[in-house]
């Protein structure tokens, strides 16, 4: 049951909120603290508990509770709302829902919108063009994608869980040319972060995976070439969501075309 926060618990909130993404602090409603932010268009409301802080979100974004319960399972309750213990865990979970906000559909489309104007006003007049502007576009796209895909799985490979960033790379599933809109390009379900052996695979259709996430790999990798690659059997996608499933069967049909899978 929750109740009213006391001045102290006020004044530790709100800067939990300001440290971690939810910069400002809404009219109060109730007994709740509420907070938001001008980088993403979610909200959380935070109440006294029993033992600690209860948080109910506004998602600007569907995905995000599903994404939130992945990583605070423990916490999570049938009411959609969390109930964190300490002061450190309540700055962990507004500090994921802000990022995650920012990385999901569909900030990342009016971020990178945003992005691409600023950078093409940065253009002088006269060498702008349908060619140059492309190229920007394509340039502040995916340097937005990678940053999305860094923070939807963590900072770690998708397979893997290496966590080297110099080594990671933003896969799309549906490659950015053969995207429908900005809005598939700027997915974060449109791909996986992946180290740079698997990438490079994965680009090509020598690699795909299964709906549940399981390596596939092409009979044109001989199984020299695959312990070359440091990949062995039973690899598999730390997670997969319903999300990622149309980008993936559009992947795989490709895969399956260009050889047959093992």
């Amino acid at each position: 049951m929750s109740t009213a926060v006391n001045p102290l618990q006020r004044a530790l909130v709100e800067k939990a909120g300001h440290d971690n993404g939810f910069e400002h602090v809404l009219s109060p409603v109730g007994d709740a603290v509420g907070l938001a932010s001008a980088r993403h268009r979610s909200q959380a409301a935070v109440t006294a508990g029993a033992e600690g802080f209860e948080v109910r979100f506004q998602p600007a974004t569907p995905a995000l509770l599903p994404e939130l319960l992945r990583s605070f399972q423990p916490w999570a309750g049938a009411d959609d709302v969390f109930r964190v213990p300490t002061l450190a865990d309540l700055a962990a979970l507004l500090r994921r829902a802000a990022s995650l906000s920012q990385a999901l559909p569909n900030q990342a489309v009016r971020d990178y919108h945003a992005a691409v104007a600023q950078a093409v006003e940065a253009i002088p007049a006269e060498a702008r063009g349908t060619e140059v502007e492309r190229l920007v576009r394509q340039r502040v796209g995916q340097a937005r994608y990678r940053d999305a895909l860094l923070t939807y799985w963590d900072g770690a490979c998708a397979v893997t869980g290496v966590t080297v960033t110099e080594a990671l790379r933003a896969s799309h599933a549906k490659p950015w040319a053969e995207c429908a809109d900005d809005a598939e390009r700027l997915d974060a379900f449109n791909g996986f972060l992946l180290v740079a052996n698997l990438d490079a695979l994965f680009d090509r259709f020598l690699i795909s995976f299964d709906d549940a996430g399981h390596l596939l790999t092409s009979t044109r990798l001989s199984p020299g070439d695959l312990h070359g690659l440091g990949i062995r059997p039973g690899m598999v996608l730390r997670w997969l969501t319903s999300e990622h499933l149309p980008y993936l069967q559009w992947h795989r049909e490709r895969f399956l075309r260009s050889g047959s899978a093992s």
